[in-house]
């Protein structure tokens, strides 16, 4: 069976880059499950339909890292038809061998609820407002009203809010550097391991 490792959290905390690290340290598959969103909302028109529709080749597309993309993302992942589509896309995912990391908002507690290892990433909104915008190039300041918008929005949909599974492990990253961001979430991974 393969172990799957759920990484949550809001936008700029670090789980993308943790999320990567763990794929490649333990050699799994990774899925940035913001993407599927992100090219949901690229693809235009009916955004049930683009979800229903969404192939691998999507998620290649240009533009999909930006503040726009994003914005849109967090727009349509409030519509449950969109959310309801992109499941089993997400779920079939996860189940590769020898394991997956899945990173996004839901995945501990909605896709993904049995995973092995849960890991709530996040850290102070201006932190995180200084990432992104050192990322795209943007102003803090604008990146920081933007940011706390879309927390808001992502926390108080109906379906599947952002929030911490009940068993996920809270990772701070606010005052770790990357690399010891990553040893932290190795360390959870391979207590399950042993």
């Amino acid at each position: 069976m393969p172990l799957i490792i759920a990484i949550d959290g809001p936008a700029a905390s670090g789980k993308g880059t943790i999320a990567r690290a763990l794929a490649a340290h333990f050699g799994f598959h990774h899925l940035d499950t913001g993407l599927l969103y992100r090219a949901t909302g690229a693809k235009g028109g009916d955004p049930v339909l683009a979800a229903q529709t969404l192939t691998a080749s999507d998620l290649t597309r240009p533009g999909l890292r930006s503040a726009q993309a994003g914005q849109a993302a967090s727009r349509i992942a409030a519509i449950p038809a969109v959310r309801a589509a992109l499941v089993d896309f997400q779920r079939r995912f996860a189940g590769q061998e020898p394991g997956a990391v899945l990173d996004g908002r839901d995945i501990g507690t909605v896709i993904c609820p049995d995973a092995a290892v849960k890991l709530y990433v996040t850290a102070s909104d201006r932190t995180r407002a200084a990432r992104r915008a050192a990322e795209l190039g943007a102003d803090a300041d604008t990146m920081l009203k933007e940011l706390r918008e879309r927390d808001r929005r992502d926390r108080e949909r109906a379906t599947a809010p952002l929030r911490p599974a009940s068993d996920a492990v809270i990772l701070d990253t606010t005052d770790l550097t990357i690399s010891d961001a990553i040893a932290v979430a190795i360390a959870q991974v391979n207590r399950v391991l042993t």
